[in-house]
């Protein structure tokens, strides 16, 4: 099974050191690709753009779960859990971070699950980092290392 995040955006000052600290523990077992649509376009284009490029960086048969604050919370077990059942399966999970206008109908259409950190809008950039830090921490539960104290 292999682990990816796509997001839009570039990462740089402490968000770019605190996702390298994250992406150091967690090795090559997650991946993380990012894209840059054109910034020169309209809001609603820019978002197309960006659909596309997350899009076709999707493999076919991977398990996709959409980053959104209209998602569903779930607690770092609950995630730890579904990412273990996953990697029983043997599917790819692919992670969608959208750029600052959010992401399209398609995109949302293609996620299998939609997971929110929250009911607070948080900045895109910044969720990666949570997101690097709670996949840390479910390989740390599917482990059974202390790193993660109820």
């Amino acid at each position: 099974m292999k682990t990816t995040t796509l997001a839009i955006g570039k990462l740089s000052g402490p968000e770019a050191e605190l996702a390298a600290e994250y992406q150091k523990r967690l090795g090559k077992s997650v991946t993380v690709k990012e894209f840059a649509a054109p910034k020169s376009l309209p809001p609603a284009q820019t978002q197309q753009a960006e659909a596309q490029l997350l899009l076709k960086n999707i493999p076919p048969q991977a398990t996709v779960i959409l980053l959104d604050e209209r998602g569903k919370d779930m607690t770092s077990r609950a995630l730890a859990a579904k990412i273990a059942g996953w990697r029983n399966e043997g599917k790819d999970v692919i992670f969608l971070i959208g750029g600052a206008d959010g992401v399209t109908d398609e995109i949302r259409a293609r996620a299998d699950v939609t997971l929110g950190f929250g009911r607070l809008t948080w900045p895109h950039k910044l969720v990666r980092v949570m997101l690097l830090e709670q996949l840390y921490r479910a390989t740390q539960i599917i482990a059974g290392h202390p790193y993660h104290r109820d």
